[in-house]
């Protein structure tokens, strides 16, 4: 006899992530650079001055104020939280939008898989508008499959990934000005774009923006992310959430990281150089077809010889993330910029296998 909620029986597995595991680890989208020797000793002083032996300490309130005011455009504290990673802030939301076994999401295809993967986690189900081939939606077309009322929750990533695209700004603000339903805007690549919505914060108060420290912030690994709106939304969502969620440790990280940002901001700037050099290289190849984006990722392609080139580079000791599985974006690799040393070594490898 099955234990669980019986939708979870055939679900998917989210704690092992399906990559190879090689020298060059190109395809999770992770900065190249670890910044950390740099911000030792700031730091030292955090974790010298935190009291990790109590549940409570100022630290909270100071990365809160931080926070926000990184943010910008006029925000609080109390229109923001934070914990570990982007994910948790869409677990959080997903969770707090279900009402009953019906409900869905309505997200864009292709998108962010593990959308999916948490809905389904809390038992939301997922409904999907289309990207046609240029990679843009149709925002009338959105709307009219947002108005089942089983539908919680509007989902858009912008950039998109793993189109990498963003979309114009005028179709965003359709699907605001035309649901009253709660829109989660996903920006984990804002810091890369520079294109944002938080100017529209107070003109929508069922915008929910959803960012990470992940990328432009060199701390994968850490697991900080966090979500702007209402007040009102923020306090409701807060409902879902576990006490002390965010460990201490984490939040002396983020401070420095916000302490920072000029160290930050020339990573970014790196990584964006990066992603241009492999980008014009692509092109340059017969054969490939390479997207400009707006993140720190660009997607490609060989035609009906990608999958091979996939293993080909794994043989290379270079791990990309094969993600077209969508029938407007077929066989596509997704691939991050590393140190220039290394994207060299892997345009010449690419070059190699296309002859």
């Amino acid at each position: 006899m099955y234990r669980f909620r019986s939708d979870l029986e055939n679900a998917e597995y989210l704690v092992d992530i399906n990559v190879p595991h090689l020298k060059h680890m190109m395809c999770l989208n992770e900065s190249w650079e670890n910044p950390w020797a740099l911000l030792r000793h700031d730091l030292i002083r955090r974790i010298d001055g935190v009291n990790l032996n109590r549940y409570y300490d100022p630290v909270t309130a100071e990365l809160k104020s931080s926070l926000a005011s990184y943010f910008g455009h006029g925000i609080t504290p109390a229109n923001l939280a934070f914990g570990n990673g982007a994910d948790e802030m869409l677990y959080f939301i997903f969770t707090a939008v279900r009402e009953n076994k019906g409900n869905y999401a309505l997200s864009l295809a292709p998108s962010y898989f593990d959308y999916t993967s948490y809905c389904t986690s809390v038992g939301l189900g997922v409904k999907y508008c289309d990207l046609n081939e240029n990679f843009k939606f149709d925002p009338v077309k959105y709307i009219a499959l947002s108005e089942d009322p089983e539908c919680r929750l509007c989902i858009l990533c912008n950039p998109n990934n793993p189109t990498g695209n963003l979309f114009p700004s005028e179709d965003l603000e359709y699907v605001l000005q035309n649901t009253h339903k709660p829109v989660l805007l996903d920006e984990t690549y804002f810091e890369f774009s520079g294109v944002s919505f938080a100017d529209k914060l107070s003109k929508y108060p069922n915008l929910i923006i959803v960012r990470s420290f992940s990328k432009a912030f060199a701390s994968a690994g850490l697991r900080f992310g966090y979500m702007v709106s209402s007040e009102e939304n923020i306090r409701e969502i807060s409902k879902t959430m576990t006490a002390f969620h965010s460990s201490l440790l984490i939040q002396c990280f983020a401070l420095v990281m916000l302490e920072n940002l000029d160290v930050f901001r020339k990573l970014v700037a790196m990584t964006i150089d990066g992603r241009d050099y492999i980008l014009k290289s692509l092109l340059e190849i017969d054969g490939v077809k390479a997207l400009e984006t707006s993140t720190n990722f660009t997607p490609f392609r060989i035609g009906n010889r990608t999958k091979d080139l996939f293993e080909f580079l794994k043989t290379r000791d270079f791990a990309v993330r094969l993600v077209g599985n969508h029938p407007s974006f077929t066989e596509y690799l997704r691939v991050t910029p590393q140190s220039p040393a290394i994207n060299r070594k892997f345009i010449c490898t690419v070059k190699e296998f296309a002859g």
